[in-house]
C-alpha cells in the first residue's frame, strides 16, 4: 500500500519502525512494573533470600527461620482478608462526614474518646491497625487521633488488659493505663505538629489512592 508516497505495507521501514516503537513501549511498561513489584515486596524479597542464605549456611537454623516464617503467614492470611472486607463495608457504609463529626480536626474531646475506645475494643496483632488507620486517614480523621488510636491499640487493648490483670495484678495495670494514656495523647498531638504541612497531605493522599 502506497499512500502520498509513504510505503505503509507491513514489511515496509515505516511499518517497522512503529512495531519496533511499540516493543519498546511495552518493554519499557514491563519494566516499570517489576520495579514496582520489587519496591512494593522488596522487605518479603530480601527476607526469603535471607532464610535461603541461612539454610545454606547453618541448615537447622534455616529451617527454623521458614517454620516460624510460614506460622506468622498463615497466622496472616487467616486475619488479614476478613480486616479488609470489614473495612470495605465500613468505607461504603459510614460516610466521610460522620468520620470528620467524631475524629475530623474539629471533634476535640469527642475524638479523643472516639479514638480511645476504637483503640481498646480491638483485638488481634498490631499490624492489623495499620490498614484501618490509613482507613481513617482516608476519612479526613486528624492525624494526631490516628496516631493515638494506634499507640492504644498496641498498648491499651482490653482483652490484652484483662491478660495483664491476671498475671500483674490490678494495680499495676491500672498505673500502666493512667501513665500511658496520658503519654499517648500528648506524643500524638507532638508528632502531628512536627510533620510538616507536605507529609500530612501526602499521608491523605496516599491513603486516598491506596482505599481507590
Amino acid at each position: 500500500m502506497n499512500t502520498g508516497g509513504i510505503d505503509l505495507s507491513l514489511g515496509g521501514p515505516v511499518m517497522r519502525t512503529v512495531n519496533e516503537t511499540l516493543k519498546s513501549e511495552k518493554k519499557v511498561l514491563k519494566n516499570r512494573r517489576i520495579v514496582a513489584l520489587v519496591k512494593r515486596f522488596g522487605f518479603a524479597i530480601s527476607f526469603a533470600f535471607v532464610i535461603i542464605l541461612l539454610y545454606y549456611i547453618h541448615m537447622p537454623a534455616g529451617i527454623k527461620a521458614f517454620n516460624f516464617s510460614l506460622s506468622n503467614t498463615k497466622e496472616m492470611l487467616g486475619l488479614i482478608p476478613p480486616i479488609f472486607v470489614f473495612m470495605g463495608l465500613l468505607d461504603t457504609w459510614i460516610p466521610k462526614e460522620t468520620f470528620i463529626k467524631y475524629m475530623g480536626e474539629n471533634s476535640g474531646f469527642k475524638g479523643i474518646f472516639t479514638a480511645l475506645f476504637l483503640g481498646s475494643a480491638a483485638a488481634g496483632p498490631l499490624y492489623i491497625a495499620f490498614p484501618i488507620a490509613m482507613l481513617l486517614i482516608k476519612k479526613k480523621a486528624k492525624l494526631a487521633y490516628v496516631f493515638f488510636f494506634l499507640e492504644v491499640w498496641s498498648t491499651t487493648k482490653i482483652p490484652l488488659l484483662l491478660y495483664e490483670i491476671s498475671y500483674m495484678g490490678l494495680r499495676f495495670t491500672a498505673i500502666q493505663v493512667a501513665v500511658c494514656i496520658p503519654l499517648f495523647l500528648f506524643f500524638s498531638l507532638i508528632l502531628e505538629k512536627i510533620l510538616s504541612a507536605d507529609d500530612r497531605e501526602s499521608l491523605y493522599k496516599k491513603a486516598e489512592l491506596d482505599f481507590s
